[in-house]
């Protein structure tokens, strides 16, 4: 894993978006988007770089099992975010309306087709969990591509995540963390004891407040 510690929280957002338009321009064809209040930063500077949407395949790394425009939804915060403002080749959301089981089973016939994935952009919860997955829960053992989550331990407790191997797999993992609140957090990834810090090649992106304890 690679620390880059940056000073604000804008500057994390910025330097993400930054990554993402230069991978693009390299090649990347497949970008997973995360939901979360930095990441939707990101997507807002995103959509005003120059980058070439028409070559690029949209896909997201978990979803909460609601409507696509409930507010919980993350389809729906990168929709308003980015994705009404540019004009990605194809975007893939999770059908989480259609609950756990089903929506994973489609979704992992998606992503298996696109693998390995190009840039997975990723959050951290104050508890170190990443996309759906959750220090201690057993779906971090799943294989495959995306899994049904019935039990979340934070609300709404249905969802879909991609796997552990899923992430692992992409060729560019890039994790934001941001405020004092995800410091605990990013100290515990860095030692491999939360789900965030399970992605050996990851690059996280953090600023100061969230570097606080390493």
């Amino acid at each position: 894993m690679e620390f880059t510690v940056l000073e604000t929280a804008e500057d994390v957002a910025a330097a993400a978006a930054a990554d993402i338009a230069s991978t693009i321009s390299d090649g990347a064809r497949s970008l997973v988007l995360a939901g979360g209040t930095t990441p939707r930063r990101c997507y807002e500077l995103l959509s005003r770089l120059d980058v070439e949407w028409g070559r690029v395949t949209i896909l997201f790394g978990d979803e909460r099992c609601v409507r696509p425009d409930n507010p919980d939804s993350n389809y729906r915060m990168a929709r308003e975010a980015m994705l009404d403002r540019v004009a990605p080749a194809t975007v893939h959301r999770i059908p989480g309306e259609l609950g756990p089981d089903e929506a994973a089973g489609l979704y992992s016939h998606l992503v298996s087709a696109l693998a390995p994935l190009d840039i997975v952009l990723l959050g951290v919860g104050e508890d170190g969990h990443t996309a759906s997955l959750f220090p201690g829960h057993p779906a971090l053992q799943m294989k495959g591509w995306a899994i049904g989550i019935r039990d979340a331990p934070k609300p709404p407790p249905q969802r879909v995540t991609l796997t552990l191997p899923a992430l692992r797999g992409a060729r560019r993992v890039i994790i934001l963390a941001t405020g004092e609140g995800k410091a605990d957090a990013v100290a515990k990834a860095k030692r491999g004891e939360v789900p965030s810090g399970m992605i050996a090649g990851a690059r996280w992106l953090i600023d100061r407040e969230a570097a606080a304890l390493l």
